[in-house]
């Protein structure tokens, strides 16, 4: 499973659940700003960034994969960019993959919010 298959239902909820400003790391959508590692230049880009109550939130598709430890920073990283603005990550989750991600969330106790998308 591609995660980039999964982006439209992100920016679909998105847009659903009132978010403006949309950014999305997918064609016809400008591309989220990249954050980068300064201890070995890793660089991050969200799936979708957007505005909600005047702030920008983090929105990342999760699914089940053997290279969980990138995403694992990948979302703490977000997830504390999302808490020093006062906004949120999301962990957008397929059918098949929330339970897996919530685990993953408690075993490394992130602060996100698990959304089930179909």
């Amino acid at each position: 499973m591609e995660k980039e298959s999964f982006i439209p239902l992100v920016v679909k909820w998105a847009q659903s659940h009132g978010f403006k400003d949309i950014q999305a790391n997918m064609e016809g959508y400008e591309t989220p700003k990249s954050y980068e590692r300064a201890a070995d230049n890793a660089k991050f880009t969200p799936d979708v960034t957007g505005v909600n109550m005047f702030n920008r939130h983090y929105l990342e598709v999760c699914i089940k994969s053997d290279q969980m430890r990138g995403n694992i920073s990948k979302w703490k990283l977000l997830s504390e960019l999302a808490g020093m603005k006062g906004a949120k990550l999301y962990l957008m989750a397929p059918r098949g993959h929330v339970r897996f991600t919530r685990e993953v969330v408690d075993q490394y106790n992130i602060p996100a919010e698990v959304v089930k998308i179909d």
